[in-house]
C-alpha cells in the first residue's frame, strides 16, 4: 500500500485521457485490491473543473479505486478567514459575547476540523483497511499537501521527530511544489490583499499544534519550533522557504547564496530549545479527535502580543528542571543499585552472607 498526491486529471470538456497515468495509477494495486481516491474539492466543484480543463478520474478508466470527495476551502477563502481571526483576537475591547462571534464568523476552527477530518480519512485507509490511497484537488500544491502531511504524523512516528518533520516539510511542501512566495508574501495584519495570498501552510501548522496538544508526550519538537517555522515561512534571513518551487529555486542559485534553516535549527545549542521535555517515542498510530470541544485557538500565535506568554514559559521552564532532576535522580538509582550488587557479590566471596 502507498500514499501519493498529485494535481487532478486533465480530461476537460472532450473527456481526454492519459494512457500513462491510468498505468501508474493502477499498478500500484494488487490483483484484487482497491485503493481511494480523496478529492479535496466538493463533487460538484470537481466536475465543473471539467469546462476548465480539469475533472475526475473515470470510473471505466480507474475500475480498482473508489473516488472520495472531502471538500476542503481553497487558499483565498483561508485568507478570509484568517483575517477575520486575526480582526477578532486584537480587539481587545470586545464583550465576551462579541468575542465568540467573532471566533466563530472566522470558521477558522472550522477550517482545521476539515482538514483534520481528511487527513484521519485517508490514515484510515492506509492503517485499517491497508489500501492505497491517491490524494488531490485541484492542483495538489496546498490542500494536498496538507492532507498528505498530516496522514504521515498520524501513521509515522518519524515525522514527530525534529529531524523527521524537518523531513516531512522538505519532501511534502518544499519539494511539493508549494506557492510559499505567493502564498505567505504578506500577512493577515496587511490592508493589501495580494492576489495568490492564503496561510496553507500556516493552517497545517496550527492542524499539527492541535495533535500535539492532544499527545503532547508524543512529538518530540515542542510549540516554540511550530512557531519558528511559521515565522520563517513568511520572513527568514535563510532560504528554505523563499521562491515557489525548486524550478525557481534552481534558477536563482538559491542553494549557492543562501544557508538552508534545517542547518542552522540542527545545531545542538539551538535544537536543545526545540525539544519537548515530556518526549517520550510513541510507536503507534495517534487518532486526533476532531470533536469540536477537542480543537482549540492556538493562543500562543494568534494572541502572542496580546496575552502575556511568560506564565507558560516559566511552567515550560519548571517542567524542564523537573525532567533534568529526574534524569539525575534516576542516573543515581542506576549507580547505587550498581554499587549495592558488587558489594553483595564481595559479601557472599567473603562468606560475610550466605545465598
Amino acid at each position: 500500500m502507498v500514499m501519493m498526491r498529485s494535481g487532478q486529471p486533465l480530461l476537460g470538456p472532450n473527456n481526454k485521457r492519459c494512457k500513462e497515468d491510468e498505468r501508474l495509477v493502477n499498478a500500484v494495486l494488487g490483483i484484487g485490491k482497491r485503493g481511494y481516491i480523496i478529492d479535496t474539492r466538493s463533487a460538484g466543484g470537481a466536475q465543473a473543473a471539467r469546462a476548465k480543463g480539469g475533472g475526475v478520474e473515470p470510473e471505466a478508466h480507474y475500475p480498482q479505486w473508489r473516488k472520495l470527495h472531502k471538500s476542503i476551502d481553497r487558499f483565498y477563502v483561508l485568507q478570509e478567514s484568517l483575517i477575520k481571526l486575526i480582526e477578532a483576537c486584537t480587539d481587545t475591547n470586545s464583550s465576551m459575547d462579541k468575542w465568540i462571534s467573532r471566533l466563530d464568523s472566522s470558521n477558522w476552527l472550522g477550517h482545521i476540523k476539515d482538514v483534520l477530518t481528511t487527513a484521519c480519512l485517508a490514515a484510515q485507509c492506509i492503517d485499517r483497511e491497508g489500501a492505497s490511497v491517491l490524494v488531490h484537488g485541484s492542483e495538489g500544491i496546498d490542500s494536498t499537501l496538507q492532507v498528505t502531511s498530516l496522514a504521515q504524523i498520524i501513521l509515522d512516528p518519524d515525522c514527530r521527530t525534529v529531524r523527521g518533520f524537518e523531513a516531512l516539510v522538505e519532501r511534502e511542501w518544499l519539494q511539493g511544489g508549494h506557492p510559499f512566495a505567493d502564498r505567505c508574501s504578506k500577512s493577515a495584519y496587511t490592508t493589501s490583499k495580494p492576489r495568490f495570498e492564503g496561510p496553507v501552510y500556516l493552517l497545517f501548522l496550527d492542524c499539527v499544534w492541535q495533535i500535539y496538544q492532544q499527545f503532547p508526550c508524543s512529538f518530540e519538537f515542542n510549540e516554540h519550533f511550530l512557531l519558528y517555522l511559521f515565522e520563517h515561512a513568511y520572513g527568514s534571513q535563510f532560504g528554505t522557504f523563499m521562491c515557489n518551487n525548486e524550478a525557481d529555486r534552481k534558477k536563482v542559485k538559491l542553494s549557492t547564496k543562501t544557508v538552508s534553516l534545517w542547518s542552522y535549527v540542527n545545531r545542538p545549542e539551538i535544537l536543545q530549545t526545540f525539544l519537548n521535555p515530556l518526549y517520550e517515542k510513541n510507536d503507534g498510530v495517534i487518532w486526533p479527535s476532531v470533536a469540536p470541544q477537542s480543537l482549540m485557538l492556538w493562543s500562543g500565535l494568534y494572541m502572542r502580543y496580546e496575552i502575556n506568554q511568560s506564565a507558560s514559559e516559566d511552567a515550560w521552564k519548571e517542567i524542564v528542571q523537573i525532567k533534568q532532576h529526574d534524569k539525575e535522580l534516576k542516573l543515581k538509582a542506576v549507580k547505587l543499585r550498581k554499587q549495592l550488587s558488587e558489594l553483595q557479590k564481595e559479601a557472599v566471596e567473603k562468606n560475610i552472607i550466605v545465598q
